[in-house]
């Protein structure tokens, strides 16, 4: 077993075990892109904490907007969201927080989304697919977050 930090303790957890549950909380993931509206491109996000689910989010529009995340052209509208930043606003507005958590997504996010990763406290980020400019999982990794891509679900 290796060691992890977990809630600023360490925890030992079976590998394989984790492994499990990483490609399960990403087969959710998975599930969850599929509720967003977007034509282009589809994302899911989980935020787990000591082995729950708090939150979960999906690429889209503010609430209140219509549903159409791109135009007649196909460019993404300017004010879309992505799925992490839900999934963190969600846990914003309840009274659990992100300290220590594991975000599960299906895309590696953004420079800007990984800003709000690392002042969620979000400690580790298990994703399926890469994003087309790395520098937001060099900003995390810089930050001392745990990365780790899954090849496939």
């Amino acid at each position: 077993m290796e060691p992890r930090m977990q809630q600023d303790s360490l925890v030992y957890i079976d590998p394989k075990k984790q492994g499990r549950y990483d490609h399960a909380y990403m087969r959710m993931a998975v599930e969850w892109a599929r509720l967003s509206h977007c034509t282009r491109k589809k994302v899911g996000a989980l935020i787990v904490k000591e082995g729950m689910i708090i939150s979960d989010g999906y690429n889209g529009t503010p609430t209140g907007f219509p549903n159409d995340c791109e135009d007649d052209g196909g460019i993404t509208h300017w004010y879309v969201l992505h799925a992490e930043a839900n999934a963190i606003m969600k846990v914003a507005r309840s009274t659990n927080n992100a300290r220590g958590a594991t975000l599960y997504l299906t895309h590696s996010p953004c420079r800007e989304c990984s800003k709000l990763i690392l002042q969620a406290g979000i400690k580790r980020l298990v994703y399926l697919d890469a994003y087309k400019d790395p520098s937001g999982l060099e900003l995390l990794q810089n930050g001392g977050l745990l990365v780790s891509k899954l090849d496939k679900v």
